[in-house]
């Protein structure tokens, strides 16, 4: 699911639900595992100041169910593991991603669905900071997979 709580930059919903959707039936996981919110950035800066301690907005925040966890290791490009259930929410700013689109050359559609992979990536387990490689890896072959530029 995906909600839009901010109005600062318009934004095709129906495009990224449908994105979303094919990123969980890809990854084996179950139909809602991810809710998407897409927010301000005052608000995402008020997130990212509480939960990482940076005082600016960011373009994506992952909040997982269960957070330290382990990645989950995919097979055969699947979740190996049974009910997969909800995984958590994804708070995206259109704004700094519309930023970054344009910095990166990209359509902001294109932008916003590099961000849901990413976010999702991150409610599995994965974390680009300390993990060696690991999740930019498998975000690479996955925007393959998936379409992405």
């Amino acid at each position: 699911m995906i909600v839009n709580q901010q109005r600062a930059v318009r934004v095709a919903l129906r495009p990224l639900e449908t994105f979303l959707q094919r990123v969980e039936t890809t990854l084996g996981l179950s139909r809602s595992a991810a809710t998407v919110c897409l927010v301000s950035d005052g608000e995402m800066a008020r997130l990212n100041l509480r939960y990482r301690k940076k005082p600016k907005a960011t373009d994506v925040l992952s909040f997982p169910v269960v957070a330290g966890g382990k990645p989950v290791k995919l097979r055969g490009g699947k979740v190996s593991r049974a009910g997969q259930g909800e995984l958590g929410d994804i708070a995206i700013a259109p704004a700094v991603a519309r930023r970054y689109a344009a910095r990166d050359g990209r359509a902001l559609g294109m932008e916003l669905r590099i961000l849901i992979l990413h976010g999702v990536l991150h409610l599995l387990g994965y974390d680009h900071e300390t993990d060696r490689g690991e999740m930019d890896r498998l975000e690479e072959k996955l925007r393959r997979r998936l379409g992405l530029k």
